[in-house]
């Protein structure tokens, strides 16, 4: 069954969506949390994400491009604006699809249907999953797992990076420069403790499926895959 995230401040419209929605088949989840949408993101895995732009705290626009750094998921916005600018900003920052309020919930259900036939359906891309596998360590790229023998972990999409390039490297050394311009478009705006944090996530992520010590630190270098789990 597909799930349909709903991201939107007015409870009555939310609600009226929620409704509509249901009636086709399609498990629902409205999110109420506007300061922690990215953690009921991850907690309901949705298939298709509709989001409104003006929201609290933080806009439509910002919410999207942290989505896209974990997921490839449709999102189509639902917003009252309705110039022509606020569309190109739908998409430049993201969105799939754009829809002004107020709308008619067949024409919500139509794009739905749409977007989930092309990124799941018969309009779907096909092609073989990428997997990248390094001594009995599955990296499943388009899901964002990580799996050893029968322990599956999921990973943030920065995370799966980084251990996709550590994998490919091996036994090489990742510098850290090549780490920082293949993760971020501009070094210059990263915080110099930003690779270290993701490299301690994914360590841990690691751990978690019973394997320690995965990564090494190459001091002045970089960071080197390490396969002693094998012996």
């Amino acid at each position: 069954m597909k799930k349909i995230m709903i991201v939107e401040d007015d409870p009555k419209i939310a609600e009226h969506l929620r409704e509509y929605i249901e009636k086709y088949g399609y498990e629902v989840f409205v999110a109420d949390d506007f300061e922690n949408l990215m953690g009921e993101f991850r907690f309901f895995q949705p298939s298709l994400v509709l989001l409104d732009i003006n929201l609290p705290s933080f806009d439509g626009y910002y919410w999207c491009r942290q989505v896209r750094l974990e997921s490839i998921c449709p999102v189509i916005f639902i917003s009252a604006r309705t110039g022509e600018m606020d569309q190109v900003m739908a998409l430049e920052n993201g969105g799939d699809d754009f829809i002004s309020k107020p709308f008619h919930p067949d024409i919500v259900m139509a794009k739905i249907r749409s977007q989930l036939r092309r990124a799941y359906g018969e309009y779907a891309a096909k092609q073989e999953e990428r997997i990248i596998v390094k001594e009995g360590l599955k990296l499943y790229l388009e899901r964002l797992e990580l799996k050893y023998k029968e322990r599956i972990v999921y990973l943030a999409k920065k995370e799966a990076d980084i251990l996709e390039y550590l994998m490919m490297r091996h036994p090489r050394i990742a510098g850290r420069e090549d780490l920082l311009e293949r993760l971020w478009d501009d070094q210059a705006y990263v915080d110099e403790n930003t690779l270290n944090v993701n490299i301690a996530r994914v360590r841990k992520k690691i751990s978690e499926i019973g394997i320690e010590d995965a990564i090494e630190t190459v001091r002045g270098a970089g960071y080197r895959l390490r396969i002693t789990w094998m012996e």
